[in-house]
């Protein structure tokens, strides 16, 4: 097994993976390999995550390669044996792969679902759709918070769910979009620091961090340029800001797309979240010119829109470089 940056055309599979995400999103009844993924991911989990500290990082290495390197060798292994029986066949299952692997439309969905409550003034509604798409406490978020944590949630899953797939795509299809696809679960799931997971879920922890890294800073600049060609006048002193800001995040990559988006809606993002009570303090970023509300949900979904077209962009300009 092998792979290597796809060919002008495969960018065409790649913008028909996109367009359909964005026009069906996950039908529903139809499996899902990222489903299938956690449940996995679940069973080894309880089956080793015990024992010393040592122990429980070492097995956490190896649920994470075992993962991982699984769901890329099936992938390619299905692509590669219907390919065999016919081009298009191989061709069809690479491409609905693909398409499992983005959240275009789940995205968008969701944050306009906390958005059309909020801009009724239906506080409470706000915050039960909030508390879907984030782990943070919501019960008591007034509407500017509402607001932070969805656009929060856009800002970073912009890299998550559509460019870092797309990206790991363009570099090894289908399989590799969905080694990335794993990796990201493995972190959700396991790469938590606290008692039961710090050691055992350090391997996929830092394994994502590592596939975001490239992704989450070409997603920023991505953002950045789509700002420029819409003339968005925010879009002045976001790189330096961004630049600035990002690396104050805890995450060494969350910051980057999350930075960009508050400078480019001219808001301030970051703060005091509490998770089961518990408060964690996050790293202050852009600058609040405008208080957030719910109008600042949509703003982002545009912006988020425009990067991932922008992103696009940039691979195919990558693609077509002589070699």
């Amino acid at each position: 097994m092998s792979f290597e940056p796809l060919a002008p055309w495969g960018l065409v599979l790649l913008v028909t993976a996109v367009v359909l995400d964005l026009v069906l999103g996950d039908p529903p009844g139809i499996p899902h390999p990222v489903v299938g993924m956690g449940k996995v991911i679940a069973r080894l989990e309880t089956a080793w995550n015990r024992g010393t500290p040592t122990a429980r990082r070492c097995r956490g290495f190896l649920l994470t390669a075992v993962v991982v390197l699984g769901v890329y060798g099936l992938a390619w292994s299905v692509i590669a044996i219907l390919s065999r029986l016919h081009p298009w066949l191989g061709l069809v299952t690479e491409l609905w792969l693909l398409t499992t692997t983005l959240a275009t439309k789940g995205l968008s969905d969701a944050a306009r679902a906390v958005a059309e409550p909020l801009t009724k003034g239906d506080l409470a509604m706000a915050r039960l759709r909030l508390s879907m798409i984030v782990g943070r406490d919501t019960h008591n978020l007034d509407e500017a918070e509402v607001a932070r944590g969805t656009v929060e949630t856009v800002a970073e899953n912009t890299v998550d769910g559509i460019t870092a797939p797309l990206f790991w795509a363009f570099l090894g299809g289908a399989p590799l979009a969905l080694a990335y696809k794993a990796v990201n679960t493995l972190d959700s799931m396991v790469g938590y620091r606290n008692s039961r997971y710090t050691d055992f879920g350090y391997g996929a922890a830092k394994l994502d961090d590592l596939a975001n890294w490239i992704p989450a800073r070409l997603t920023a600049l991505s953002l950045w340029l789509a700002a420029l060609a819409l003339s968005d006048t925010r879009r002045r002193g976001a790189l330096v800001g961004t630049w600035r800001d990002a690396p104050r995040h805890p995450s060494p990559n969350a910051g980057w797309p999350e930075a960009m988006m508050a400078r480019l809606l001219g808001v301030q993002l970051g703060g005091t979240n509490h998770y089961a009570g518990v408060p964690s303090c996050r790293a202050i970023l852009g600058e609040p010119r405008e208080p957030l509300g719910a109008g600042h949900i949509a703003r982002a979904i545009r912006h988020m829109h425009g990067g991932w077209v922008v992103f696009v962009m940039l691979l195919g300009v990558v693609a077509l470089v002589p070699k």
